[in-house]
């Protein structure tokens, strides 16, 4: 009898230190929880980008029959309407999904750096978004050349590359596609100069991204002049402009506190807290 409820605590305590060790083995709470398992597990998501990248072919057979139609209008001057054709398009998040460093941030409590962006560049394991690679294959197949304007570092181009050409994304030939951020003084976070860059010897004919910094360099201004440049855009979006949805990270995320990275993530929360509007709830 002694020896049958030694062995029933002995279960008890087992099963209770189990309990114990799975709940310090679950992964901290994450603002980034559900836009994440939106973006790598749902069919709504892929549906989406779906869309946009179905959309961009009507567009870009529209622009190609129109010699006066650019998706640069700040950098595209002078006469350009017999330039060669090309498309300008962002690479995370618009042409690779790199959920699973999102994932690996929310699991390890970690927030963005540098470092350890670069090795998950390195490791060449994101994937495509869903319809882009067909895009870029339709676009190339029409003679229009692709540039990938992406604020990757410029000491992850031979990674990025080597990850896209394995997927299947056109390389462009004899031609430098790939404008990295750093790449040269002037390209920086904002993308104007690298499209003024392109724009010289190339008619732009559609942009596509997922930040509003893919498209306008005011993209780190207060959100009420994100919402002015946003609204002087508008005769081009879904038109020269397309836009993929991506609710895990970008200016959208970080204009509600003043892009000040230095504010703490309790400050960085309460600010997004205090911009939302709520409804009253039910009359008493």
């Amino acid at each position: 009898m002694r020896m049958h409820k030694t062995l029933i605590l002995g279960l008890l305590l087992a099963s209770l230190t189990g309990g114990t060790i799975r709940a310090q083995d679950a992964p901290p709470a994450s603002d980034m929880l559900l836009a994440t398992l939106w973006t790598q597990r749902a069919v709504e998501y892929k549906a989406n980008a779906l869309t946009v990248f179905a959309l961009a072919r009507i567009r870009l057979d529209e622009a190609l029959a129109d010699k006066g139609w650019t998706a640069a209008p700040a950098e595209q001057t002078g006469d350009f309407r017999n330039l060669p054709s090309a498309v300008v398009l962002d690479v995370d998040e618009t042409l690779l999904d790199n959920s699973k460093y999102q994932v690996w941030m929310m699991r390890a409590n970690q927030s963005f750096s540098t470092k350890t962006w670069n090795q998950f560049c390195a490791a060449q394991v994101s994937t495509a978004i869903p319809g882009a690679i067909e895009f870029a294959k339709y676009a190339d197949s029409k003679g229009v050349k692709i540039f990938y304007v992406t604020n990757r570092g410029a000491e992850t181009e031979k990674d990025t590359r080597e990850n896209m050409q394995k997927l299947g994304f056109p390389m462009g030939g004899n031609v430098d596609t790939f404008l990295m951020q750093g790449e040269k003084p002037d390209w920086t976070g904002a993308k104007s100069t690298r499209r003024a860059a392109i724009t010289k010897d190339y008619r732009v004919l559609l942009n596509i991204g997922d930040n509003f910094g893919d498209f306008d360099d005011r993209y780190r201004t207060s959100e009420a002049d994100r919402v002015k440049a946003f609204e002087a855009g508008m005769p081009y979006w879904g038109k020269q402009w397309l836009m993929l949805a991506n609710p895990t990270y970008g200016s959208f995320d970080t204009a509600p506190f003043g892009h000040d990275f230095k504010k703490s993530r309790d400050e960085q929360r309460k600010a997004k807290w205090d911009v939302l509007e709520a409804w009253s709830g039910p009359a008493p």
